[in-house]
């Protein structure tokens, strides 16, 4: 920056030498090493119409980037403006002012075109920062939904920068979570799973894509990435201005991929090929799955598609890692109801030719095995790189998605993001916040002040006819980490039940205690999942709690939805618990139940018949208040009904007349599942 007293000491001169003295400070700040000559060449531009300041200011830019600043009259053989685009961005950032005016609105006697000179300068130096993000080289590992997404996004901000995208296979830009349906055959065309192909990626975008190009290490203070050839196995080093790392995560195998035991994992388009040709070549009758997580239930249900009966093997209680045992009832005994045969609660030690073994001695007979037991972040390429790693090898990033090197980003499956309700640190490896990330990396890179604010993993999966989706913190989280909390189970009609074709649907919605703000959402159901835990995930997003759910507006016709709908009931049953005009008593509790406490099934004659909870009574919600009498009011009383509506109103009239009422959240319908999922889990 030009100083004044420096500025003024020319003045004692004469203004003829303003540029020169404009030249020395700016050849100091920027080491432009100016010849005496050349010095003299560019103070001689002074005079005309416009005065010593234009000489000054048009001299001095002109060194430093050839640029003519003013559509004035000292236009040159060696100075024809060149740079309309910083003509009109100084004009911009000056207000549209020319030069005379300018000089007419800063310059006086007594201080001389310091104030141009320096407003000038601030805006050149924008500039230059301008032109080095419109000049820079952006360097992107890994393709996919978080690089992929990153170097298109980054394209449409800035037409000039050099992308470079490396992907160490042969896909760039493929729908990962399409693939079990590839092998089920619902998906039937192989280019289907091809979102861009490198030739159209590069051909709309202007993006250098690199397949076969794998980064095996990062020197981030050189600012290169060393890239092997997959095919030819040669290296070679790639510089970058701008580094983004999307590498993805890979599948957890320790059982080995050897032909002979015909083991397979499945993340991308080749694994997918192999699986699907080995069942077309070798026509197998039976399937192991190790792992019930989203990826393993989507291959159990399309080999099952397939003619193949399926096993799937899980070490933990339940099926679906997101989701509380209490609501994975629902999914495996649907799952039963397909043929398929779970082994929950066990693991398997050995996979051998024909047959896999279990930590209880059990063996199970298969043609082949497919291991889906969770992935971990692909970063063992950046151990020397110097960039912080969490203890699985993940990459810890800012709200910017910056490493803690500066000018490297990263983004995806290997990151380490924050969780949106809890703030902790938390791995998501989903697409949706892959996508999400990659336009923010890209914004940031081009100068924008924009920040990711966490992921609280919303996902959803089809299975056969069910629908499991799920959002925010499950009730096991909140107990790891002794968060209170409050919650209720509500069956839903998926539309109005006078129209025909509807489904119902549980509903597990979990929130804080005093404020009623929503923590997590559960769904297992058919129709309308989708949209209903979209309607949860926005209202953890914006922090809204259960006393804001009954007064949502959402659309309603019979084929549709309800009056209320199942988002509104949820809200409905959460207020009245915590209000205290409904308390429920959950499953779990049943056997903590008082021995002398008076256990009644408000249900119908009929359905009280068909099947009911031990040592309950039956009576039913039309006949209460002509049998009252029958009901101590001494005693604590629990009440079930088929669902939990009954109850609710059985409860209602006994508080209304004094009684101490518990209503059994979810009613029978949620003992049923429970029961019936524990007998038969104990019977594998």
């Amino acid at each position: 920056m030009v100083q004044r007293e420096e500025c003024l000491s020319c003045l004692s001169r004469q203004r003829m030498n303003c540029a020169e003295t404009v030249l020395k400070m700016l050849g100091k700040k920027y080491n432009l090493n100016l010849t005496q000559d050349e010095m003299k060449l560019i103070s001689g531009f002074g005079g005309g119409i416009c005065g010593d300041i234009c000489g000054a200011l048009c001299g001095a830019l002109a060194a430093l980037g050839k640029y003519h600043v003013f559509e004035c009259a000292h236009k040159t053989d060696q100075f024809v403006d060149t740079c309309h685009d910083f003509v009109n961005f100084f004009q911009k950032e000056m207000g549209g002012l020319t030069c005379t005016e300018l000089y007419q609105k800063y310059a006086t006697e007594q201080e001389g075109c310091l104030e141009t000179v320096t407003r000038t300068l601030d805006v050149y130096d924008r500039y230059r920062k301008k032109e080095e993000r419109d000049r820079m080289k952006v360097v992107i590992v890994g393709g996919v939904a978080g690089g992929a997404s990153t170097a298109a996004r980054l394209r449409r901000n800035n037409e000039m920068a050099e992308i470079i995208l490396l992907e160490k296979g042969e896909f760039i830009s493929f729908a990962n979570c399409g693939l079990p349906y590839y092998i089920g055959n619902v998906i039937t065309d192989k280019e289907a799973l091809q979102l861009q192909t490198p030739e159209s990626f590069q051909k709309r975008f202007h993006v250098d894509v690199r397949v076969h190009s794998e980064v095996i290490s990062v020197n981030t203070k050189m600012k290169w990435v060393m890239v092997r050839d997959t095919v030819n196995g040669d290296i070679y080093q790639e510089r970058y201005d701008k580094l983004v790392l999307s590498p993805g995560s890979a599948p957890i195998n320790p059982f080995g991929t050897e032909s002979r035991n015909k083991v397979f994992t499945l993340r991308n388009i080749p694994d997918t090929y192999r699986i699907y040709d080995y069942i077309e070549k070798e026509h197998p009758k039976s399937c192991a799955v190790i792992g019930g997580g989203f990826i393993g239930l989507e291959v159990a249900e399309n080999l099952v598609k397939r003619g193949i009966q399926v096993s799937v093997i899980e070490a933990a209680d339940h099926l679906i890692a997101p989701i509380d045992a209490d609501v994975a009832c629902e999914v495996h005994n649907y799952m039963r109801k397909q043929g398929i045969s779970l082994y929950l609660g066990k693991k398997c030690t050995e996979i051998e030719e024909g047959y896999i073994k279990l930590d209880n001695g059990k063996t199970i007979d298969t043609d082949f095995v497919i291991v889906s037991i969770g992935v971990r972040p692909e970063t063992s390429f950046l151990k020397e790189s110097g960039i912080v790693l969490g203890q699985k090898g993940e990459i810890l990033v800012s709200d910017h998605m910056q490493t803690s090197i500066p000018d490297v980003y990263a983004i995806g499956d290997a990151v380490s993001v924050t969780n949106f309700v809890t703030k902790e640190p938390c791995i998501i490896p989903l697409a949706g916040p892959a996508n999400k990330q990659g336009r923010i990396v890209a914004d940031v890179i081009s100068g924008k002040n924009v920040s990711y604010e966490g992921s609280i993993g919303t996902s959803i999966m089809k299975l056969f006819e069910m629908t499991v989706a799920v959002t925010g913190l499950k009730e096991e989280t909140l107990i790891s980490r002794g968060i209170d909390y409050k919650k209720s189970f509500t069956y839903s009609a998926s539309h109005a039940t006078y129209y025909p074709g509807g489904s119902t649907m549980l509903i597990k919605l979990i929130f804080t205690p005093n404020t009623g703000k929503i923590l997590g959402a559960q769904i297992v159901g058919y129709e309308g999942v989708d949209k209903r835990i979209d309607s949860f995930a926005n209202a953890i997003r914006f922090g809204m709690t259960v006393f804001d759910l009954p007064k949502m507006e959402l659309a309603y016709a019979p084929p549709f939805s309800s009056a209320k709908d199942p988002v509104n009931m949820s809200g409905y049953v959460a207020e009245n618990i915590l209000d205290k005009s409904m308390i429920p008593y959950y499953v779990e509790d049943l056997d903590l139940i008082p021995k002398d406490a008076l256990k009644i099934d408000v249900r119908t004659k009929e359905e009280y018949q068909r099947g009911s909870l031990p040592g309950y009574i039956n009576i039913p919600l039309d006949e209460l208040r002509d049998r009252i009498n029958e009901i101590d009011i001494k005693k604590e009383i629990y009440v079930t009904c088929q669902i939990g509506l009954r109850g609710y109103l059985a409860q209602r009239i006994l508080m209304g007349r004094g009684y101490k009422v518990y209503n059994l959240a979810g009613g029978y319908r949620r003992y049923q599942e429970v029961f019936l999922d524990q007998l038969q889990s104990k019977q594998c």
